[in-house]
């Protein structure tokens, strides 16, 4: 009898333990804040935009874009599909629609498209140090990202390399929790190859846009 006992208590033990256990795997935080995603919640951007024709030829802009989630819809595999509408203003107070693009949660990971080239910004949980391949929906080359984390901000290192002669490519993005994307740096160019000018870090062709957030909210 007692040993009957001992084992109805274990088993009974055995089943809450690992009820707790289920529990506490589905509080853990995902980390889906540091990309908000619900219809109304908007991200205002300070856009510093340089774009090189030549050597000592180039042409700078400043402007504003503003990206809303204006709507969402579930694609045929079962996935809410966020549509994000930009606009852009010169003054940040009369807009212009300029393009769609879609946000996803997809396979643990936030997957950007913008004009059907689909990338994986981020992933979930954001662990740092995580990589990944952020073309792995793309027909393209492997792209190797890595998440830096910081607590409350994140920055995902996109590129990172510059061989000083012929190319520089340094690619990054920042996510805060609560508020989303914060900041975006592209800067892709490439150096004049020419023996007179070869090492000397003369721009030939490329570009460098900066986007930094100045507001955010919903309406």
């Amino acid at each position: 009898m007692n040993k009957l006992l001992s084992i109805l208590v274990l088993v009974v033990l055995t089943f809450f333990t690992a009820c707790d256990r289920e529990i506490e795997e589905g509080q853990v935080d995902q980390g889906y804040d540091f990309q908000p995603l619900e219809i109304g919640l908007f991200w205002v951007y300070e856009v510093d935009q340089t774009t090189y024709f030549g050597e000592n030829d180039s042409e700078q802009i400043q402007f504003f874009y503003k990206d809303r989630v204006r709507s969402f819809y579930t694609n045929e595999e079962g996935e809410v599909v966020y549509i994000v509408q930009r606009s852009k203003s010169s003054t940040n107070t009369e807009w212009s629609n300029v393009l769609e693009y879609t946000l996803i949660q997809r396979d643990r990971g936030l997957v950007r498209t913008i004009e059907n080239q689909p990338l994986v910004n981020l992933v979930f949980p954001p662990k740092n140090g995580s990589v990944w391949n952020g073309n792995v929906y793309r027909n393209e080359a492997e792209d190797e990202f890595e998440l830096i984390s910081s607590g409350n901000s994140i920055r995902v290192n996109q590129e990172e390399s510059d061989d000083l002669v012929t190319y520089r490519d340094i690619r990054y993005e920042v996510y805060e929790k609560g508020v989303g994307l914060a900041e975006k740096y592209d800067e892709v160019l490439t150096y004049c190859s020419r023996n007179d000018c070869l090492g000397d870090m003369l721009i030939d062709s490329g570009f460098k846009v900066h986007m930094k957030l100045i507001e955010n909210g919903k309406d």
